[in-house]
């Protein structure tokens, strides 16, 4: 997993990663990623504190499956950016109804299909000539339904989600994020961008709390917005 992703990030130039899980008890667990690989490895510099030649943590992303489909699925099939995406997706329902969960393997099964395989212009025309449609129509609406497929993704599947299984994706996810910091020779338990933001809260905290504070040594875009926020505050 660790190779695959810096074969991507750093080979291909894929700035972003999708986790899209099949089941609603997993809708926070791309968050929960989301703060594993890009706090961990979202750096610059390397351990001695040289500029990194070449690009870390892509960005992390996700929805549980149908819910994203209905979102930003259309970005993965015909976008300008290709997406590399991880499906997690259990063989058998833990409590939901058996007939919905086949449906859900199904969505997913389909969806990495149709990634993978895509449509080809012909395909498109054959199958809008079957429907009945006239060559202009066809001509016109074709481009739009074509799909260039080769689009990567990983599928993870599992009997069930049980407390073990979850712990085993955790572990597998944070062995993946290590080894990466170690290919990208990258700290990843430290977490200074985040502490200069703290730094700056602390400062900002009273002028903000403070309709009187002065503004004085403030940037003057932040001083614009504090500046701003008083003027509503009075209305």
């Amino acid at each position: 997993m660790a190779l695959l992703g810096v074969w991507y990030r750093n080979f291909w130039g894929y700035a972003a990663h999708a986790i899209i899980p099949y089941d609603q008890r997993l809708a926070r667990f791309a968050a929960y990623l989301q703060q594993l690989e890009m706090e961990s490895n979202g750096k610059s510099v390397d351990l001695s504190g040289a500029p990194i030649d070449g690009a870390t943590a892509p960005i992390i992303f996700g929805e549980p499956g149908t819910n994203g489909q209905h979102a930003f699925f259309q970005l993965f099939h015909q976008g300008t950016d290709i997406v590399p995406i991880d499906f997690l997706v259990a063989s058998k329902p833990s409590s939901a109804d058996p007939h919905q969960h086949e449906l859900l393997i199904a969505n997913c099964l389909a969806q990495s299909a149709a990634l993978m395989g895509g449509r080809s212009r012909g395909e498109v025309e054959r199958l809008l000539r079957v429907q009945g449609l006239d060559d202009a129509a066809i001509e016109t609406l074709a481009p739009h339904k074509v799909f260039p497929g080769n689009r990567p993704s990983s599928t993870f599947l599992y009997k069930h989600l049980s407390p073990r299984v979850l712990g085993q994706l955790i572990t597998l996810y944070e062995h993946k994020v290590f080894v990466q910091s170690v290919i990208w020779d990258i700290d990843p338990f430290d977490q200074w961008g985040v502490e200069l933001g703290k730094e700056l809260a602390l400062r900002l905290a009273p002028i903000v709390a403070d309709d009187e504070a002065s503004l004085a040594g403030l940037d003057a875009s932040t001083a614009g917005l504090v500046a701003q926020m008083r003027k509503l505050n009075a209305g």
